[in-house]
């Protein structure tokens, strides 16, 4: 298949209130080239409404019919994120028949990883066939529920797009990408080895710190923790969480991992020690990788937190540079990713693999919403 863009849509589960959106030419092999990209604001009142919507997701928890809720999002977010593509295709002189693919992922309420022999469930919001109809281009979406019902944990899926970034920048098995979200996760690739998992929280953590004692959606510029201090014993014993030793592939969810490892810390310094924690999980992470990488390309919006970069540097002994530093984009890695995987799913190309989700042999996934379906 020859090269064509496609567009990427991503909304983590920090909730910070905005779409990324990211537009990039691939064959869905090699990144032929990079197009605009842009952090659309969501209408105001989906946030509340994604909160609740969470709330309901962990009651719910795949026990008996889907709470009601989950319709009133879907439809809310998929008219949300369908309009912003709109919005951002005439402001930067596309049409919809200039894209070949949307790949859509739609927000993740719910993750529960397999465990002792029994499968995992997943769930993101999305209407893939709305957002066809609204848009009039193809849409692929529902990327993870294929792996987790051949078994595998439905995450990371970031893997091959990450490999492809790092074969863009020439680099070996010295260097891996994490992407700091509201879950962190890391990519090592040597060759034909690949290996991808999540590494603990990311931001989760520490944004409900803040926002559970300030009101305030961030430790905006780390600037609340790097006025704290770590509390090393504390931290100690929260990095011997068996999950940051286990082998991989392995999962998480936005909420495995909570605010509450501060508890009884006063906000500067709980706000220092989730922030370590992060890092420290990532230090961890590198423990059990097949080879030690010196260097790291950060992704998402914890590299935007100076505090969480310097604790990197200083938990993982690595080289810790922003993804801007090589010619990456950060902010739009995921909603690209997914732009990316829409395209091999398109060709029916694999992302899902034996060392990144634990599927036993690699395989494709994602539900194709044709335009012309929806005429």
């Amino acid at each position: 298949m020859k090269p064509g863009w496609a567009i990427g849509l991503m909304t983590g589960t920090v909730l910070d209130g905005f779409i990324d959106i990211a537009m990039i030419r691939t064959d869905g092999e090699g990144i032929d080239a990079f197009g605009p990209s842009e952090l659309a604001p969501y209408p105001t009142d989906i946030r509340a409404l994604l909160e609740k919507t969470f709330e309901a997701a962990l009651e719910w928890r795949f026990s008996g019919p889907e709470p009601a809720i989950f319709r009133e999002a879907e439809v809310a977010l998929t008219e949300a994120q369908s309009n912003a593509v709109n919005i951002f295709l005439d402001k930067h002189g596309y049409k919809a028949s200039d894209i070949a693919t949307i790949g859509f992922h739609g927000q993740t309420v719910l993750h529960i990883a397999p465990a002792g022999g029994k499968r995992g469930y997943t769930r993101q919001l999305g209407d893939g066939e709305m957002m066809s109809r609204i848009i009039g281009t193809d849409v692929v979406y529902d990327f993870r529920s294929a792996d987790m019902d051949a078994g595998g944990h439905g995450a990371p899926l970031s893997a091959i797009y990450h490999k492809a970034m790092l074969r863009k920048i020439h680099a070996d098995g010295d260097t891996a990408i994490l992407n700091l979200g509201g879950v962190a996760n890391i990519t090592w690739c040597d060759g034909d080895e690949m290996v991808a998992f999540d590494t603990g929280p990311a931001n989760a953590p520490v944004n409900d710190w803040i926002k559970m004692h300030t009101g305030a959606d961030m430790d905006m510029d780390g600037a609340i923790g790097a006025s704290g201090t770590v509390d090393e014993a504390r931290l100690r014993e929260l990095l011997k969480h068996p999950f940051l030793s286990m082998a991989y592939p392995k999962s998480l969810d936005r909420f495995d991992f909570l605010a509450s490892m501060a508890e009884g810390l006063n906000l500067a310094d709980g706000a220092a020690t989730l922030t370590a924690f992060t890092a420290g999980s990532v230090g961890k992470a590198l423990d059990i990788l097949p080879r030690r990488p010196k260097r790291i390309i950060v992704c998402g919006g914890g590299r935007k937190n100076p505090n969480m970069m310097k604790e990197l540097g200083k938990r993982t002994g690595a080289e810790i540079l922003p993804a801007e530093s090589v010619g990456l984009r950060g902010d739009a890695v995921e909603a690209e990713c997914f732009a990316y995987l829409a395209m091999r799913s398109i060709c029916g190309l694999p992302f899902s693999y034996p060392l990144t989700t634990g599927v036993a042999t690699p395989q494709t996934g994602g539900r194709l919403a044709k335009a012309a379906m929806a005429a």
